[in-house]
């Protein structure tokens, strides 16, 4: 017989003691970890509190059957992924046929050989994790993608920006260059971006935050640079207030420029035409704080609790075709995952003021 995977899970309804414990003792013995119930009322219960990657489930027990138990289970999972395997003494064909019909992937009669039980319970609880693994990797695959797609937004947009202006007639000679390095440096941003993902994957999960240190001043000259015309072109007026001393805090430099080019960005598209702010400033004790304020109409508040959730926008605009409604999240997983917190407040005179406060390098 094949080894089972230690850390499956497996629940054994039957309402004769003997038979919990024997079968119980049969599958901890081929380190499966066994939970018991007595009845289907308690196997419910048991399957609330702990669910399990199969279930052994006898058809014939009083009170609540094998059939009643197995529709139970469905309504409380959906969609409902955990093989159920029955276990009977009836030899009744249309039985049988019942239990798959109700979503039994499998039947064990009793009395049962201890190898023909464990080699059910192995081949589906084999394939039980096996679709786990696959649903995870499928599901990891889908967060890399939209995290690269959202990221490579920005840069994408500055170098489609710059393009765009060059294209038009009667572009300024004087500015001709700083949008020609306005699309050089998107575009190595970009490509910056994507050999970071591939990096982080390399190194399986490591804290890309360890050791690093960003200055927020140079982060400041950073987002004038890229985003000084593009705000012009908006009706932005931005004001700067660098840091009063020198402000270094502990996260990848290019990782908080991500994040500030999602709260600038937004800025541009929900506040047009209002001044901007843009500082640094001592937050707590051994934190520092860079803040993103406009005055633009602000955030209703009955949409502020939803501002990091992923995939929402903070308003609804039929021209934005492009926003993934992704970016607040991301940003507010990237500063805790940094030590840091980010977070909104509402402007007693109108607008929206962003505040990320990440933790000073160490010396």
């Amino acid at each position: 017989m094949g080894n089972a995977i230690p850390t499956a899970r497996v629940l054994v309804v039957d309402d004769q003691p003997a038979n919990l414990r024997v079968v119980s003792m049969l599958l901890a013995r081929q380190s499966f970890e066994v939970i018991t119930a007595a009845s289907g009322e308690e196997a419910l219960d048991r399957f609330e509190e702990k669910p399990p990657d199969l279930v052994l489930l006898d058809m014939m027990m009083p009170g609540m059957d094998g059939f009643e138990v197995l529709s139970g289970l469905r309504e409380r999972r959906h969609p409902f992924d955990v093989p159920v395997v029955f276990v009977t003494a009836a030899q009744d064909r249309d039985l049988l046929l019942r239990a798959f019909e109700a979503g039994a992937v499998d039947y064990v009669t009793k009395p049962f050989l201890p190898e023909e039980l464990l080699a059910r319970v192995n081949a589906h609880v084999g394939l039980k994790l096996t679709r786990d693994r696959l649903a995870r990797v499928a599901r990891e695959r889908e967060e890399l993608v939209n995290l690269v797609a959202h990221d490579l937004k920005n840069p994408l947009s500055s170098v489609l920006f710059a393009s765009d202006i060059l294209m038009q007639e009667g572009v300024k000679p004087e500015r001709v260059p700083r949008y020609v390095r306005m699309i050089h440096e998107s575009a190595q941003d970009a490509l910056g971006y994507i050999r970071e993902y591939l990096e982080s994957r390399a190194r399986g999960g490591v804290n890309p935050h360890a050791d690093a240190r960003a200055d927020l001043g140079t982060t400041l000259d950073w987002l004038m640079q890229r985003y000084e015309m593009q705000l012009e072109a908006r009706g932005i007026a931005p004001t700067v207030v660098p840091p009063a001393e020198p402000a270094q805090v502990a996260i990848d430099e290019r990782v908080l420029r991500q994040v500030c080019e999602n709260l600038v960005t937004n800025a541009m598209k929900y506040a047009a035409n209002a001044p901007l702010t843009l500082a640094a400033q001592r937050g707590a004790p051994g934190f520092w704080r860079l803040v993103v304020a406009d005055r633009g109409p602000g955030i209703p508040a009955s949409r502020q609790r939803e501002l990091f959730k992923p995939f929402t926008r903070l308003q609804a605009d039929p021209k934005d075709t492009i926003s993934s409604g992704l970016g607040l999240s991301l940003a507010k997983q990237i500063v805790e995952s940094a030590g840091g917190q980010l977070w909104h407040e509402a402007r007693t005179r109108g607008g929206s003021r962003f505040v990320i406060e990440l933790p000073e390098a160490a010396p």
